[in-house]
């Protein structure tokens, strides 16, 4: 990591920020239909984990807005989806929840809880068969490794050995339910255990994140395997926008904040990275006109046409794609 990398994961994580409360707002205002799962508080997860699997697949849950940016899908696009408009990354027929890139080798989000996790497993058995040298990462809440599709992936992935780095977001909520009251311990990492590497770390901080996330997409490649990181992290808002977060008091929210993932950032940016504050008002300043843009870009343009309703319905070939 160098400076160069610590300003752009800043950038993407005040750009998250900015752009998921503006997505709120529009939400309010009518302008986004449909579901709407905010990652305000996890930037530093969903920043540090991609731009540290810069290569190879994703496949992510529904809370992937923060994530698709930092793969490199354009803000704009990403906010024009979710307002369904035809300039949208899924043409405006998946809203927020289908963000799907594969030119950006973006397969997310799935909006059944845990659904990615059988198609990264098979994204990865042919990454192998074809002996290609990246591998695949897949990207799920707490809540999805009490599903059955959980232990059938870890299973395939560990007896084949796979190129799969499982990455848990555990901000112990599923959907409105504490972890602890669905799981018998904190840690999901402890059902990974018999059948591969399993490593914690603390998902607010985008160093440590993108340290952890490095080192298990080498030993993925490498040949050893699968490998499960488990990061601990905390959602600001309810699970949806729709969800009024009353189920936790305001202590454990001010604890959350506490620790808020760009503040800390901020100063290291300061600290061991010797920005200036010249600097960083510009990073952040860029990134809110960004978000300006995206909005704007999103309200002028088109709805789709009827006729869009059968089109992409089968399959069609992509470079990437294999047939």
């Amino acid at each position: 990591m160098n400076k160069l990398l610590a300003e752009e994961m800043y950038y993407l994580m005040v750009l998250g920020r900015a752009f998921e409360y503006a997505a709120k707002e529009n939400y309010m205002q009518g302008n986004i239909s449909g579901f709407l799962h905010l990652d305000i508080g996890q930037e530093a997860l969903s920043v540090g984990a991609v731009k540290a699997f810069e290569k190879g697949d994703i496949f992510s849950g529904y809370r992937e807005h923060i994530m698709a940016m930092s793969r490199g899908l354009e803000p704009k696009a990403v906010m024009a989806e979710l307002f369904g408009k035809v300039t949208g990354v899924s043409g405006g027929k998946g809203g927020s929840m289908h963000l799907f890139e594969p030119a950006h080798f973006f397969y997310g989000g799935d909006a059944i809880v845990g659904g990615q996790l059988p198609n990264a497993v098979g994204c990865a058995y042919a990454r192998a068969f074809l002996e290609q040298d990246e591998g695949v990462m897949a990207i799920f809440g707490d809540g999805a490794t009490n599903g059955g599709a959980f232990f059938e992936s870890l299973n395939i992935a560990a007896t084949h050995k796979l190129p799969l780095l499982f990455l848990c977001e555990n901000n112990e909520y599923a959907i409105g339910t504490n972890i602890q009251r669905t799981a018998p311990f904190r840690e999901q990492a402890k059902k990974a255990e018999p059948y591969m590497m399993t490593y914690t770390v603390d998902g607010m901080d985008v160093e440590a994140v993108y340290e952890v996330v490095s080192e298990a997409k080498k030993q993925i490649e490498s040949g050893h395997g699968p490998v499960f990181v488990e990061a601990f992290t905390c959602r600001y808002e309810g699970h949806s926008v729709s969800d009024a977060n009353s189920y936790r008091s305001a202590q454990e929210m001010a604890h959350c904040k506490a620790r808020d993932p760009i503040q800390r950032f901020k100063k290291a940016l300061h600290e061991k990275w010797l920005c200036t504050n010249e600097e960083i008002q510009n990073i952040e300043k860029k990134a809110y006109e960004e978000v300006e843009d995206a909005v704007k870009y999103a309200e002028e343009s088109p709805e789709p046409e009827a006729d869009a309703l059968f089109e992409h319905v089968f399959y069609e070939e992509r470079e990437n794609v294999v047939s």
